[in-house]
């Protein structure tokens, strides 16, 4: 069976758990393709030219240390505003996502570039500031010094880069669900993400 579920979303609103969690519930392969973007940003802070860094990704460099810093993660959303690094990274996440047994992948141009024909498309928000504060809570929890006022304007500077950026800005698709978790936990935030996926496939 070949069935797509495209999650798009900013930072910090929940995409990549809520993929996770419906591809183990439905036993589909899942792709954060964020970490595609993270693991070209690192070998750019490293000295990498982030187009030949792109074309030559491999399997490993997605396994590499230190990919969720803050650091990093501004470099990828730096790196993604580059067309020809899109282009290097988008037939990986076709070939993903077209894969026998299902696949989810989620990111911020999945519905709208990587796969505008997926069977299923989300786009997962919140408001920034409860992302910010669930990113906190996660630098926190990984042992960064940071504080409140200082990762609430760095969503809102990723949130203006990647909706603003001439190459596949963040937008829903027109035939996406929204799915807005400010006011949702975990559990029901994939409750909800379970349930369109469980309607389309008609179980």
């Amino acid at each position: 069976m070949i069935f797509t579920v495209a999650i798009d979303g900013p930072a910090a609103a929940g995409k990549g758990t809520v993929g996770r969690a419906v591809a183990t519930h439905f036993g589909f392969a899942h792709l954060d393709t964020g970490l595609l973007y993270r693991a070209v940003g690192a070998q750019v802070l490293a000295g990498a030219d982030p187009v030949e860094a792109a074309r030559g990704l491999t399997p490993e460099a997605l396994a590499a240390p230190g990919l969720r810093s803050p650091e990093v993660a501004r470099a990828a959303s730096e790196v993604a505003v580059i067309g020809e690094v899109r282009a290097a990274l988008l037939e990986f996440q076709r070939s993903f996502a077209r894969r026998e047994g299902g696949a989810v992948l989620d990111g911020r141009d999945i519905g709208t570039v990587i796969c505008p024909e997926a069977e299923v498309k989300l786009f997962v928000t919140a408001s920034a500031e409860a992302r910010a504060a669930r990113r906190l809570a996660e630098l926190v929890a990984a042992g960064v010094e940071t504080d409140f006022g200082a990762v609430l304007e760095d969503v809102r500077a990723r949130d203006l880069r990647d909706s603003g950026r001439a190459e596949a800005p963040l937008r829903p698709a027109d035939d996406a669900h929204l799915l807005d978790t400010s006011e949702l936990d975990v559990e029901q935030a994939v409750a909800a993400a379970v349930a369109q996926v469980a309607e389309r496939l008609g179980r």
